[in-house]
């Protein structure tokens, strides 16, 4: 912890404002309740306009039902998607007083494991909701797996339709012991047990009458709280150069700085820093962000570099410490999530999207599936379709730079892209090398 501690960046304006933001994935089966919960988030941090709420009103109406209908809010977007207009992920804006929220939210079925790995990528915590009469089940243990594999560090377990069951707090133990029984087996090192009613709002945005014996706070404020500001890595500096800025403008003759975001650690003005893959050496002449110059630079801003040295640097190129660089090889593990309807090619070849570059590669074998129910590794079974999970291995036409995904998931994901039809047929996650 203490090399974390010394490497974080200080306290400025920018890192409250890079914290400021909570992105999170919603994830569930059908029928739990998903919508509703969506729905009561919004609707009670005052996050609809009018006009929504009087279409949601007069849709309850219609439909004779008692209770305002809150599912309707996302529903609208699900009757598009029937309809033939394909929306992948469906994404929410809401803010309240402490932060500002982006969810994702993804169709819970299993043909639909692609557009979950999509919504989730960025996440920074995700909501699995169970149903507390069902208890733990299938797709529960496969959305919990996905939020692990994708590094997701903070999940919330909503133990909806609490009021079903007569808010039990057996029931409630029993679903959390189920639940830690199988997360024993995943990589996410914060999880939360919430007992709430979407449906009527109990612990969704206060704290309900109906749980004395919770302890813990109502899921809205969860959120509000959730610190994420160790979430990025800032040990390992990484900064994959988008484009270089050059105005040649009277004001700026000779300016010639470099724009992207920074995918890990801190750079200062005067640190030593190694451009790669040329290998040249130089320092950091100055930061600039959208308010002028910076004392330093952190993941996930968005800055300009510019550096004490004439180097040619052209977008892909990374720059990172001398004394910490970054892998560089044409050899990759990773685990894939298929997204294509047409099978994974052993042999294929593809093109490989990784930070701010693109390269070819050939996907040199299957290794294993994974059955994303059960977490077992299925060996013999190479055969890669749309929403199966495997451990891959990938040959580039040249080095990569990048760090595995375990350790910074900006550097260590990539795409693959169908050369012919530039749909993207993959998500990967770079793994440790195996045996």
């Amino acid at each position: 912890m203490s090399s974390t501690a010394a490497s974080a960046p200080a306290h400025s304006d920018q890192h409250y404002l890079a914290m400021d933001l909570l992105r999170f994935t919603t994830a569930g089966s059908v029928d739990d309740g998903k919508s509703t919960l969506i729905g009561r988030l919004l609707y009670d941090s005052k996050a609809i306009f009018e006009d929504q709420l009087e279409a949601i009103e007069r849709a309850t109406e219609q439909r004779g039902e008692e209770n305002l209908n809150l599912a309707l809010l996302t529903d609208g977007l699900r009757a598009e998607r029937e309809q033939g207009i394909t929306i992948d992920v469906a994404y929410r804006y809401f803010a309240t007083p402490r932060r500002k929220f982006i969810v994702a939210d993804t169709p819970g079925h299993i043909q639909y494991t692609r557009n979950m790995v999509t919504g989730a990528s960025t996440a920074n915590l995700a909501i699995v909701l169970v149903d507390a009469r069902k208890g733990v089940i299938e797709q529960t243990c496969r959305h919990s797996f996905i939020a692990s594999l994708l590094r997701i560090p903070h999940l919330i377990v909503a133990v909806n339709k609490m009021d079903l069951v007569d808010w039990s707090e057996a029931r409630f133990n029993e679903i959390v012991a189920q639940f830690s029984q199988f997360a024993s087996r995943l990589e996410i090192p914060d999880i939360k047990f919430i007992p709430l009613s979407a449906l009527h709002g109990d612990n969704v945005v206060d704290k309900s009458t109906k749980t004395p014996w919770y302890q813990g706070g109502a899921l809205l404020y969860t959120l509000e709280t959730t610190y994420i500001g160790s979430d990025h890595n800032h040990i390992d500096a990484r900064f994959p150069v988008q484009t270089v800025i050059r105005p040649n403008s009277d004001a700026h003759h000779d300016f010639r700085g470099f724009a992207g975001r920074v995918a890990g650690g801190v750079f200062k003005p005067g640190d030593e820093v190694l451009v790669l893959p040329s290998e040249r050496t130089t320092r950091i002449k100055s930061l600039h962000g959208p308010e002028g110059e910076l004392r330093e630079a952190f993941s996930p801003m968005s800055i300009v570099m510019t550096l004490a040295d004439e180097i040619d640097i052209s977008r892909g190129d990374m720059i990172a410490k001398a004394n910490n660089p970054p892998h560089a090889g044409r050899e990759l593990d990773a685990m894939l999530c298929w997204f294509s309807e047409k099978k994974l090619q052993p042999g294929g070849k593809y093109l490989l999207r990784h930070t701010t570059r693109e390269l070819r590669c050939v996907l040199k074998e299957v290794r294993y599936k994974v059955n994303i129910n059960t977490l077992h590794k299925v060996e013999g079974d190479t055969e890669v379709g749309m929403n199966d999970i495997a451990r891959v291995h990938l040959r580039a036409a040249a080095p990569l730079l990048c760090d595995t995904y375990q350790r910074n998931r900006a550097t260590g994901s990539f795409i693959l892209v169908d050369e012919f039809t530039n749909a993207t047929v993959a998500a990967g996650m770079i793994q440790p090398p195996s045996g």
